[in-house]
C-alpha cells in the first residue's frame, strides 16, 4: 500500500517556519532598534530621514511582544523612493513590493521592509522597517505613547495578545487583524487625550 505525499504549499511552509512568537519584555530590544538605526542611516543618506522611532509592543518596557522590532522611518516630500528601495537592496534586507510603490506621491505611501528572515526561520534579531511620509503614521506613535503612559492599558493588551495566540499561532495576518478594534479604540483615547492638552 502506498502514501500519497501532498507537497506543502509555500503559504503551508511560511506559516510553519514563521508562526506567531511572544516573548516576555527583552530590554536588549531597545538595543537592536539603537544598532539598527545607526546601520539605516548609514544606508539611507541622513538627507532624506526626517525621524527614525522604534514603535510597536518591543517599544513598551515590560510588554509581552513578538520579538521583532518596528521601525518606523518618516521620509520627507523630496526624498527619492526609488532610491531608498535601491538603497536598501541587499541580502540582509526584503522589500515587501506593493502595486503603488514605484509611483510614490501621496500620503498614504508606505513601503516595508523585513530584515531577519532566513530560509529556515527567523534570526536571532529580527525587524520589521516601515517607510512612510513625515507625519502619515503619527496615530501609531500615539498607540504607543499611551501605552508607555497608562500600564494598566498595556497589560491589557498583553492579555489580549495571550488569548489570540491559541487561535492564530500560524496565521500572522489574522492576528494582527484580531488585535485592530483595541488598537482602534485605544489610538481614538490617545488622540482625545492630545487634543484636550
Amino acid at each position: 500500500m502506498s502514501i500519497d505525499i501532498i507537497p506543502e504549499t509555500d503559504e503551508e511552509r511560511r506559516t510553519r517556519i514563521y508562526p506567531v512568537i511572544l516573548s516576555e519584555y527583552n530590554p536588549a530590544w531597545l538595543e537592536w532598534f539603537a544598532e539598527e538605526k545607526i546601520i539605516l542611516e548609514g544606508l539611507i543618506s541622513k538627507d532624506n530621514i526626517v525621524k527614525i522611532s522604534h514603535f510597536g509592543s518591543t517599544s513598551v518596557p515590560g510588554l509581552l511582544a513578538k520579538p521583532t522590532v518596528d521601525i518606523l522611518i518618516e521620509t520627507s516630500e523630496d526624498t527619492d523612493i526609488n532610491k531608498l528601495i535601491a538603497d536598501l537592496s541587499s541580502p540582509d534586507y526584503i522589500y515587501l513590493h506593493q502595486e503603488s510603490a514605484p509611483t510614490i506621491s501621496t500620503p498614504s505611501m508606505h513601503l516595508m521592509f523585513l530584515k531577519g528572515y532566513l530560509s529556515d526561520g527567523f534570526a536571532e534579531k529580527v525587524y520589521h522597517i516601515h517607510v512612510v511620509r513625515s507625519g502619515d503614521w503619527d496615530e501609531r506613535l500615539r498607540f504607543r505613547d499611551y501605552l508607555l503612559t497608562h500600564s494598566e492599558t498595556a497589560a491589557e493588551y498583553a492579555e489580549l495578545k495571550r488569548r489570540l495566540l491559541s487561535d492564530y499561532k500560524h496565521d500572522r495576518d489574522g492576528y494582527t487583524a484580531a488585535k485592530g478594534e483595541f488598537i482602534k479604540r485605544i489610538t481614538e483615547k490617545a488622540s482625545e487625550e492630545t487634543l484636550q492638552e
